[in-house]
Formats: C-alpha cells, sequence, structure tokens
C-alpha cells in the first residue's frame, strides 16, 4: 500500500462483518460498515420479552468447542447462563401427550438407533474442509435428504423423528437439502452428537442477557464507522478501487463509498441480488439454495411456573406449529420464558398466516403441551423466513447440487471483493462460532493483501 492505509467497506454489520471491522481497524486499515437494517446484529437479535429483559430472537446457545465466541465473550465482558433444565420432558406424539424425565420422544429406541447409524455412517464419510470432494460426493449432493430417507428409513418412528431432528438442528425441511449438506453441516459442528447435546454440547450456555449484546459491544467499540439504513446495491470494480452504492434509506437518499477493498458479511441469498460489475463468475446462491426455516416464538409468564409441576420446559411435537420447546428463563427467574421453534416446513406454513393466526396457533399448542398453565402475559413471532435482510435463519440451505456448485469459490476473492458470514465457515457452518471464524479468516485474508505494515498502529484498543 506504499505507506498509506488500506480502505475497506464491510457489507453487514452481523457477528462475522462486525468481527471483521474490529480486527481490519486494529491492523491500521481505515473501515466502514454498512447494515441495511436499523440496527447491528444480523441473525442476533433481541426480543424484549419483560421490563429490561430480552430473550434471543435468533441465534442463541453455544459450547466449550466455541472458543473463538468464548474469547470474544471475556474480551467484552459478558458472561454465559447454563441451559441445565431439571423436571420432565412433554412430548405430543400422534395426539397424545405424555411427560417421561428422559428427553428422547416416546418412539422405538431400536428405530431411532437405526436411524442414527445411519446418519453417522454419511456424517462420517464427509470432508469437512471441501465438502465437494467427499468420497461419492457427486451422488450425495444430488438427491435431497427426504428422497434418501425414503430409500433407506422404513420405520415410521424414524420417518417421525428425522424432520423433527433436522429441524431443531439445521432450521431445514429434508426436502430443501442435498445428503451432502446435511452430512457436513453435522460434521462440521462437531457431529450429531455434540450438536444435539445441553450439558456438554453445543447448546450447553446462552449468553447471559442475549446474544444480541455481543455485536452491540462490538458495534460501540467500532464507533461511527457503523452506517445502518444502508441497503447495499451494486459493487463495481475498477482499475484504482471499488465503488459501493447503497439504495435509498429511510429517508430517500441514495449513497456511494469509496474503498479499496470490500468484505461481503451476509447471507448467500442477499449477496445475490447485489449487482456486481464485473460479474461474479460464480453465483453466491442457486434456484435451489434455500431459506433457514425457522420461526422463534416467545411466551412469557411472570416466572417459570412449569418447574411447580416438576416439567422442564423441554418438549417435542410430531405436529406444529410448535415443534419444541426449550426454557430460557433469566438465571434469577425474574421472567418465564418459554421459546418455542417452529421449522421446516412447519415454519413455511406458519409465516405464511397473519400475526393474529400465527399467535393463535401458537397460543392453541401451548394449551396442548402445557395444560397447567395460565395464558403467558406475552406472545412474541420472530418469523425469519419473511426477515428481507436475513432471508432465513439458522444459515442458508444448501440444497441439490449446490456444494458442487458453490462450494469451489466458497471463500474464493472476486477481485477486491472478500467473502465472510456463516456460511462461508467449513468449521461450525451456520452457527455463531462458524460467524466469527469467517470474521477472521477474511480480515487476515485482506491484512496480507496490502495493509500498510508502515502504518499498522492499533486504532481500536483491545
Amino acid at each position: 500500500m506504499n505507506g498509506t492505509r488500506m480502505r475497506v467497506v464491510v457489507v453487514g454489520a452481523g457477528l462475522a462483518g462486525l468481527t471483521a471491522a474490529v480486527d481490519l481497524v486494529n491492523a491500521g486499515a481505515v473501515v466502514t460498515v454498512l447494515e441495511a437494517r436499523d440496527r447491528v446484529g444480523g441473525r442476533m437479535h433481541g426480543i424484549p420479552v419483560s421490563s429490561g429483559i430480552s430473550a434471543d430472537g435468533g441465534a442463541a446457545y453455544l459450547g466449550v468447542r466455541h472458543t473463538e465466541l468464548l474469547a470474544q465473550l471475556r474480551e467484552y465482558g459478558l458472561g454465559v447462563a447454563s441451559t441445565e433444565m431439571a423436571g420432565d420432558s412433554t412430548f405430543l406424539m400422534a395426539g397424545q401427550r405424555t411427560t417421561t424425565p428422559g428427553r428422547v420422544p416416546p418412539l422405538g429406541a431400536v428405530a431411532l438407533g437405526d436411524l442414527f447409524d445411519r446418519l453417522d455412517e454419511i456424517v462420517a464419510s464427509v470432508r469437512t474442509d471441501a465438502p465437494w470432494l467427499s468420497p461419492d460426493a457427486e451422488r450425495l449432493d444430488r438427491i435431497s435428504v427426504a428422497q434418501w430417507a425414503a430409500d433407506v428409513i422404513d420405520h415410521p418412528d424414524a420417518q417421525t423423528f428425522l424432520p423433527l431432528f433436522l429441524g431443531e438442528m439445521m432450521a431445514a425441511d429434508p426436502a430443501s437439502i442435498s445428503v451432502l449438506h446435511m452430512a457436513f453441516y453435522l460434521s462440521s459442528g462437531g457431529g450429531i452428537r455434540y450438536l444435539n447435546a445441553f450439558e456438554g454440547g453445543a447448546q450447553q450456555w446462552r449468553i447471559d442477557g442475549g446474544s444480541h449484546l455481543l455485536c452491540e459491544a462490538l458495534a460501540d467499540r467500532l464507533g461511527d464507522r457503523v452506517r445502518l439504513d444502508r441497503p447495499v446495491l451494486a459493487i463495481e470494480q475498477d482499475r484504482d478501487g471499488v465503488t459501493v452504492a447503497c439504495g435509498p434509506d429511510s429517508e430517500g437518499i441514495s449513497t456511494t463509498y469509496r474503498a479499496d477493498r470490500v468484505v461481503v458479511a451476509i447471507p448467500p441469498l442477499l449477496a445475490q441480488q447485489i449487482e456486481f460489475r464485473p460479474g461474479l463468475p460464480e453465483p453466491r446462491a442457486t434456484a435451489a439454495t434455500g431459506r433457514g426455516c425457522a420461526v422463534k416464538v416467545h411466551l412469557s409468564y411472570p416466572s417459570p411456573i412449569w418447574r411447580d409441576s416438576g416439567l422442564s420446559g423441554w418438549s417435542v411435537s410430531a405436529q406444529g406449529p410448535l415443534l419444541s420447546t426449550v426454557d430460557d428463563s433469566p438465571p434469577d427467574e425474574s421472567v418465564g420464558i418459554l421459546t418455542g421453534f417452529v421449522t421446516g416446513a412447519a415454519a413455511s406454513a406458519f409465516s405464511a398466516m397473519s400475526e393474529a393466526e400465527q399467535r393463535e396457533a401458537a397460543l392453541a399448542h401451548t394449551r396442548r403441551l402445557f395444560p397447567q398453565l395460565p395464558a403467558p402475559s406475552q406472545c412474541t413471532v420472530t418469523d425469519w423466513l419473511s426477515e428481507t435482510y436475513s432471508k432465513g435463519c439458522y444459515a442458508a440451505l444448501f440444497g441439490p447440487g449446490d456444494w458442487l456448485r458453490l462450494g469451489p469459490s466458497l471463500i474464493e476473492p472476486h477481485g477486491r471483493v472478500h467473502w465472510a458470514g456463516t456460511e462461508t465457515s467449513l468449521e461450525f457452518f451456520g452457527l455463531m462460532e462458524g460467524a466469527i471464524r469467517s470474521g477472521r479468516r477474511v480480515a487476515a485474508e485482506m491484512i496480507a493483501a496490502g495493509i500498510s505494515q508502515t502504518d499498522s498502529r492499533k486504532v481500536v484498543s483491545r
């Protein structure tokens, strides 16, 4: 850079973009973060459920293997809250409500064991460093999980459980993802048992106070480098740099920003909507790429009163809308929070309802699950499928053919344009940990590409 400081525009103020921005500023870059929403955080979003208390409307859980996330929490003085739950689980299967001390639904143990054996076999065959180069990758990426299940799963209990499992783990409908994507996702996240576990697993903790606090802390460190209400429409490269064009903000004003390099840290379906000049050699998403099918419902009570009946708040239902619920109450029990998950095909149907219909359907399901509970004081719905600047949650769903088409160019820079976001991480894809690792990767990539070594003083204190 001949002694000058690299100018970088970061598109997206989610966890990946903010992480990259802080690292780049610390390396001496002049950074501007452009965010289309009126808030930071992306798919990490705090939902007010009581006075001074928020629940996680999006990404929420973490475990001991999420080392980069834990390090950031320590750096910003944030803590974790245990997800440990005491009491019986509730199940609603074939219209029948049962409770049991365990968390395994009342389905055939042999059938579920056989299902997990088959899943383990496929997961073990996939290369997480390059899924598209896995043995039999072409066949595994060609067929959907629904097709695979129809061919290899005979027992009705296993057929019932698979979509519930994939909905909880991936927010996916088996018909919308390839077998290769399922196997990669489960392997990338640490394996089936780690991803599925609370104690000792990927769901061991929540960020105390809400995961959005981490993004707000990162944004506070960046200060006025973060510009909200800046939807990016076009990115044009020339011999001397890059021009980033933003569409009209809430006041109808369009803006442009000039930079040496750009980090695009938004979901693939959003990146695909940006006009790139010159055009991308490979797309960021295809017609097969789907939205993460997740809707979260938060039910608020004066306290976790289900515990008085010996219940944990954990439930699983074979039919929607609330395919599972979990106790997300704060450690001081100052309010009771039941979080319901609407995922997979049920999420698509739920998202098509009006707000009033969504609320009534969620409350009716809750009455069937927990008939001893009074009506909640508040019911909030966070519908990620309808979020313009997310296009789904937890992460994009790679459909048949996507990994072979998109995988090789997933992190390959397009000239001066670099890529971040949890969907670009081959480690912990779809998780907060994956987002942070992608931000760290892209910042290191750009630092190596040209930030001046003669002006690398740290602008942001660590």
